[in-house]
C-alpha cells in the first residue's frame, strides 16, 4: 500500500466530494484523512485527501481523470513515501536554520536538507557537522544574476522541492521569485511595515510595543507580501529589555518557520489568490 495526498481546487458545485471518493474506492483506496473548504468570496472549492492505495500513481491519476475533467480541477498527487528534499538559505543569524535541522533530526519534520546556501561563511561548520553540502554564494549588485543562476542549477541538481529562507537577509530578484512561486518560504518578524530596516526589535522596544511575533509566507516579487502560511504573537512587557525582545523574537521566528515548512511538506497549504487555505 502506498500513501498518497491528493489536493484539488475547482469551482464550488455539488457532487465534487462524491465523485472523487467514488473513484478512489473503486481502486481499493482507504481514505485516512479528509478536509475541505468552500470559499464564498471566490466561489472556489478546496480539498485535501490523504489515502493509501494498492496501485501506482499512474493508476490513481487514471482513476481520477473523469472527475478532474468534469469539474475542471487543478490537482496534485504527492507520494508520501518519498522524502522531500530542501535547500536552506541563511545569512549570519542561524537560529531558524538550527531549529529546522533539529526538528528534522528528531523526526518531527520528515525531510532531507540537500544543501545549505549562504552569502556568508558563518554556517559552514554547522553544515559540516550535519554532513550537509555547504555552498558559499556571496551576493553583490554585480554578482546577483550569476548567484541566482547557480541557485537554480543547485535546485535542479539536488531535486529540491522547497527552498527555505531561514533568515536569509538578501532579497530575491523579481524574476527568481516569480519562477519559484509556491516553492520558497520566508520568515520575518511581525513589525513590518511599522519597524522596517535595521534593529527592528530595538525600534519596537523604544516604542513600548506589547506584542511581538513572526510571519512565515511564500516569497513573491512584492517584498514580504506573499501568501501567509503561519503566524505567531506573544505578549511582552515594559520590564523586558531590547535584548529580551530579540531573544523572544528568535524563538518565535524559529517555531513559526518550522511549522510553515511542516504544513507545506505535508501538502496542507493551498494557494487561493493572495492568501492560503491551510488544512492544519
Amino acid at each position: 500500500m502506498t500513501r498518497y495526498v491528493l489536493t484539488l481546487s475547482c469551482v464550488d458545485r455539488p457532487s465534487i466530494v462524491a465523485s472523487v471518493t467514488t473513484e478512489l474506492a473503486a481502486i481499493g483506496a482507504n481514505i485516512t484523512e479528509s478536509a475541505q473548504f468552500g470559499d464564498p468570496s471566490t466561489g472556489r472549492f478546496f480539498m485535501r485527501i490523504a489515502f493509501t492505495a494498492p496501485v501506482g500513481r499512474d493508476a490513481v491519476e487514471r482513476a481520477l481523470a473523469t472527475p478532474v475533467a468534469r469539474f475542471e480541477m487543478r490537482t496534485a498527487i504527492a507520494d508520501s513515501t518519498v522524502r522531500p528534499r530542501l535547500i536552506v538559505m541563511v545569512s549570519r543569524f542561524d537560529h531558524a536554520m538550527l531549529h529546522l535541522l533539529y526538528q528534522i533530526r528528531v523526526g518531527w519534520l520528515d525531510a532531507e536538507v540537500a544543501a545549505i546556501v549562504s552569502n556568508h561563511e558563518t554556517s559552514r561548520r554547522t553544515a559540516e557537522l550535519e554532513g550537509i553540502p555547504f555552498h558559499h554564494l556571496p551576493v553583490t549588485g554585480q554578482t546577483k544574476p550569476a548567484q541566482e543562476d547557480r541557485l537554480l542549477a543547485l535546485i535542479e541538481e539536488t531535486g529540491a522541492s522547497l527552498v527555505v529562507l531561514a533568515r536569509y537577509m538578501q532579497v530575491l530578484s523579481d524574476g527568481l521569485a516569480t519562477r519559484l512561486f509556491g516553492r520558497v518560504i520566508n520568515i520575518h518578524h511581525s513589525f513590518l511595515p511599522g519597524f522596517a530596516g535595521a534593529r527592528p526589535y530595538h525600534q519596537a522596544h523604544a516604542r513600548g510595543v506589547k506584542l511581538i511575533g513572526a510571519t512565515s509566507h511564500y516569497v513573491t516579487a512584492a517584498l514580504d507580501e506573499g501568501p501567509i502560511i503561519e503566524q505567531e504573537t506573544q505578549r511582552v512587557t515594559h520590564a523586558m529589555s531590547a535584548e529580551d525582545l530579540v531573544a523572544a523574537g528568535r524563538d518565535s521566528e524559529s517555531r513559526v518557520l518550522a511549522r510553515a515548512v511542516k504544513l507545506h511538506l505535508e501538502n496542507r497549504v493551498m494557494l487561493n489568490g493572495r492568501k492560503t487555505i491551510v488544512f492544519s
